[in-house]
């Protein structure tokens, strides 16, 4: 099925109130092991490429060439989009070699400054036939990368929520095609319990006019996560979890095993089919299951 752009599949992801899951691939066997997961759920899937990994060496190169060739073959649609880009001059090197959307993360900056960022984007994107994804309110952080920041009181902050005055004005001066919104979540793992803000979600909806997105998918209760998609959320972002199901099976192996000695293909079976396994269940949980 051929490769599609964010708009395509959020479109009828609102219209028909359910939402499609975004997975980080920072290998090209996570993303193997993503597309079997769809294929298997009959889902749409958004395949993410983690900007800090696609800025090593000639990663970008071999990580888009076998995506798309893998996507290509998939019988489900998929979305290839680039995550969290903060530098312009990356996000359109990626834009041109082939990603089907883009987020430009211009969140930490003041509103007229994400707005003009933004609208670059935008325009640059647009013209190559490519969407994009932008950040309104700031999305906090946990533990992301296996770090916690000195001052934590960043994770899941209530005073960079996203306003309903902001939205209107940012999504008319941008043309975005989807928004992630700040309500309560955050990055990584949660050093905090969660809690999110669904009058402020609801709220939102009644304005965007167009799909909004989750960041901070992982760790997130799934009552939770189910009444955000009854609010409008059509894309939920989910990394951390891939990553705990992955590293928590491939450490068994090796306690298991007694020797580091174990050939690659050997050592990951069990930990590709438990970040598979959480692929789809995100995808019965934001009910894209039977929606390809």
């Amino acid at each position: 099925m051929a490769l599609v752009t964010i708009k395509e599949m959020l479109k009828r992801a609102r219209k028909e109130k359910y939402c499609v899951g975004a997975f980080d691939a920072s290998t090209i066997e996570m993303a193997m092991k993503i597309v079997e997961a769809a294929e298997e759920m009959h889902s749409p899937v958004i395949i993410m490429g983690l900007t800090p990994d696609l800025q090593q060496g000639e990663m970008l190169d071999y990580w888009l060439y076998s995506l798309r060739k893998m996507a290509g073959k998939a019988s489900v649609p998929v979305c290839l989009h680039l995550d969290h880009a903060k530098d312009m001059n990356f996000l359109k090197k990626c834009v041109d070699m082939g990603f089907t959307s883009v987020m430009y993360d211009a969140s930490e900056h003041s509103l007229e400054d994400n707005i003009r960022l933004t609208r670059e984007a935008v325009e640059y994107a647009h013209a190559r036939g490519v969407t994009v994804e932008a950040e309104l309110g700031h999305v906090g952080d946990g533990i992301v990368s296996g770090e916690l920041k000195a001052d934590d009181s960043y994770d899941n902050p209530d005073d960079y929520l996203t306003g309903t005055d902001e939205l209107k004005r940012f999504i008319e001066e941008t043309d975005v095609d989807c928004l992630a919104v700040a309500v309560g979540t955050s990055h990584g793992v949660y050093v905090h319990t969660p809690k999110l803000h669904f009058d402020r979600l609801e709220a939102l909806n009644q304005i965007s006019t167009v799909p909004m997105v989750m960041h901070g998918g992982s760790g997130t209760p799934d009552d939770q996560i189910k009444k955000a998609v009854e609010n409008g959320i059509c894309k939920l972002n989910i990394y951390s979890e891939l990553l705990s199901a992955y590293y928590g099976e491939l450490k068994k192996k090796l306690e298991e095993s007694g020797t580091l000695s174990i050939w690659v293909s050997k050592a990951n079976e069990k930990p590709l089919e438990a970040l598979k396994e959480v692929v789809k269940e995100k995808m019965e949980l934001v009910g894209s299951k039977n929606r390809a």
